[in-house]
């Protein structure tokens, strides 16, 4: 029970005091003339005044609050050294069995996890969100038990109530780290990509080197080792040895008695582009379509296009002299035998054999195109002819026979169901909406894939693959028709792009690839395949530990997924028949990592600031005191919390001191006081 005098005044404050003010100068003026009554008219005016601001006794019925004591776990990864774990948790476990021991205090505990998207300890953004939720008035102590590397101080709140460090680990230990600093997210493929490294040392290490040997290894392929300074930044040149992503792993030498080998290994994914993709396209006469394929090359900045369109053919008899002609001689030794392997990609526009390119120049396209090059037929009614480029050296590795047979009728291309599967043609518009064709080559597959078909379900567009290289053979020279919206076109730019980088082993346009993706926590695994479905994928762990993932197919039938999670973090590798990739897990430079030491230089500020302490787990648990708030609440060997007395009101009663009837009685009497008084001194006077 509480007992306050409390005021509740009948008028406003202001009206009040000039009330007041009245009074005064009524009572000075009966002192000045040295009336006799003033003391009884001065009491009566007081009463008066006291009864305005109605007091009363106020008796409150209170419940006593909880004291609550909040201790923050550090359960980041960090905690995993060296059984910090099991350091903080025997500490936690002993100071909340501390805290409970006294009458009127509750606990509450909380653990820190990692924050999202490599953002370290968020311990100060866990410590606002529990401030939110409890009651700031019964707050009387905060403990945190972590390692001291916190990530996010710019969000400290106002405490309420002083802040105890617990320091896990240990006082003396050392670490080396590997940094990468800085390294492109692209490259040119075959050129050298510089990437600053940089090995620090922390701690009083023993036995310090200034020279700390490292290797380096390209999609887990046997590593490039080199030795490097430390505390300096190095720059490294490598070399991208293929388009697409490439992931260097970078792993540093251990050092013997270190805190932890994790931030020994760093994982960099760069994608390698070409500089300049090199074409050579070769018309054999011209035609309607002729500028089909230079528009559509030249439209991309990164192709460097040579096109030779052949205008007067050797056999030509028109009488005019050669050294009158203003044509360019075709260099064909120079680009069919000496440069061949420069261009990335051939392109033959209704090309005929009309003696420019003899056998053995034909052969050795056969040659490059096995050895990882790509050629392009555009073929039209040439391709039927008796001079067709499958009568020639290059038609062994030709997909398809030409029967000599040219149908010129109207037709729609049509995919195949083959082709909705394949990234070429997969996704194209709506084929309702298509022009149509009007001439298409019977030809006769060998081999490869049929993705496009034409009149009477003839085969239109066919993919191969030839040892290392790739060819296509394309049986129409209408695909222009499109272009100039005939009948309201089709999708041409778009089919002969992809077309063109599918031949130039663009990785998204693989037809057969097994690609992982992180998505947060998960690895999302993607296997693309134009056979049957493949039931699981194998998953090698960097311990060598293997899982098997089922796959689903994926949400627009063209492929199929799974979802995998490890503890582990590094490069993985994957296998799903004859087909094998590799991709990193976790965070390539965890932020928990960056600095393993045990410390209290971030948050012994914050203790300092809230007379708090810093206490080390390892020089055992200090003593609980009770301090009043706003007092040193830490000291050699002990620790305190500020009990709050925060309470409830459960009643509340009034008594009012100057009731109305008293009131009146009393300023009634002492008027007739002072009234009687001054009446008597004028009769003494007369």
């Amino acid at each position: 029970m509480m007992t306050s005098l409390q005021l509740d005044p009948l008028v406003p404050w202001f009206f009040w005091f000039a009330l007041s003010g009245v009074c005064f100068v009524g009572i000075l003026v009966g002192v000045i003339r040295h009336l006799r009554g003033w003391p009884w008219r001065m009491v009566s005016l007081v009463i008066l005044l006291l009864a305005l601001l109605q007091p009363s006794l106020a008796q409150q019925e209170r419940e006593y609050l909880q004291d609550i004591v909040i201790i923050l776990e550090d359960k980041s990864s960090s905690q995993a050294i060296r059984g910090r774990s099991e350091q903080s948790n025997t500490t936690a476990q002993a100071l909340e069995e501390m805290l409970t021991n006294r009458n009127g205090v509750k606990v509450r505990r909380v653990s820190v996890a990692d924050g999202e998207d490599n953002s370290g300890t968020r311990m100060i953004q866990t410590l606002k969100r529990v401030l939110a939720e409890e009651p700031r008035a019964q707050i009387a102590g905060i403990i945190t038990i972590t390692d001291g590397q916190v990530h996010d101080l710019n969000m400290m709140p106002d405490l309420p109530a002083p802040l105890h460090v617990f320091l896990s680990g240990e006082k003396s230990g050392y670490d080396r780290r590997l940094i990468v600093k800085n390294a492109a997210a692209f490259a040119i493929v075959g050129d050298p990509v510089t990437i600053t490294l940089r090995i620090d040392e922390l701690g009083d290490i023993p036995q310090g080197s200034r020279q700390v040997g490292i290797r380096v290894s390209i999609d887990g392929k046997a590593p490039q080792r080199f030795t490097l300074p430390v505390g300096e930044d190095i720059e490294v040149k490598l070399t991208l040895p293929h388009s697409g992503a490439n992931i260097f792993e970078f792993n540093l030498d251990p050092l013997e008695g270190e805190l932890t080998q994790k931030n020994n290994v760093a994982l960099l994914s760069i994608n390698g582009i070409r500089d300049r993709l090199r074409v050579l396209l070769v018309s054999g006469e011209p035609h309607a379509g002729g500028r089909t394929w230079r528009n559509l090359l030249k439209s991309d900045s990164s192709v460097d296009l040579v096109h030779f369109t052949i205008l007067r053919p050797p056999g030509k008899q028109d009488g005019v002299p050669v050294d009158e002609l203003s044509l360019i001689p075709f260099p064909t030794r120079e680009l069919f035998m000496e440069k061949i392997d420069d261009f990335d990609l051939i392109i033959f526009d209704r090309y005929k054999r009309r003696g420019i390119l003899p056998a053995s120049y034909l052969a050795n396209i056969s040659r490059y195109i096995e050895d990882g090059g790509a050629v392009l037929v555009a073929a039209g009614p040439d391709f039927a002819s008796a001079n067709s480029l499958f009568r020639s050296p290059l038609g062994r590795i030709l997909p398809a026979e030409p029967t000599s047979r040219v149908l010129s009728t109207g037709y729609v291309p049509k995919i195949t169901d083959l082709g909705e599967r394949h990234p070429v043609t997969a996704g194209l518009t709506a084929q309702s909406d298509w022009g149509r064709w009007f001439r298409q080559i019977e030809i006769k597959p060998r081999s490869g894939h049929v993705l496009m078909t034409g009149v009477e379900e003839q085969p239109l567009l066919v993919l191969d693959r030839v040892k290392q290289g790739r060819i296509a053979l394309l049986a129409s020279d209408h695909a222009w028709l499109w272009n100039r919206k005939f009948e309201g076109g089709g999708p041409q730019l778009e089919l002969l792009r992809r077309l063109a980088h599918w031949m130039m082993s663009e990785p998204d346009l693989e037809e057969e690839i097994l690609i992982a993706k992180q998505v947060g926590p998960k690895v999302r695994i993607i296997r693309r395949t134009l056979g049957t479905a493949p039931k699981e994928v194998i998953v090698t762990s960097p311990s060598g530990q293997e899982s098997k993932v089922a796959l689903t197919p994926t949400m627009d039938d063209l492929g199929f997924e799974a979802l995998f999670e490890s503890t582990e973090q590094g490069l993985f590798s994957m296998q799903e028949g004859e087909i094998e990739g590799i991709f990193a897990f976790g965070t390539p430079a965890p932020q928990e990592f960056a600095n393993p030491l045990a410390s209290s230089d971030i948050l012994a500020p914050l203790a300092e600031a809230s007379r708090g302490g810093v206490f080390w787990i390892s020089d055992g648990l200090p003593r609980l005191r009770t301090v009043l708030p706003g007092r040193r609440a830490a000291g050699r060997g002990w620790f305190a919390i500020s009990p709050r007395q925060a309470f409830d009101t459960i009643s509340v009663t009034k008594k009012t001191l100057l009731p109305g009837w008293l009131v009146a009685t009393l300023v009634s009497l002492f008027i007739v006081f002072g009234w009687l008084r001054e009446g008597r001194d004028q009769k003494l006077l007369i």
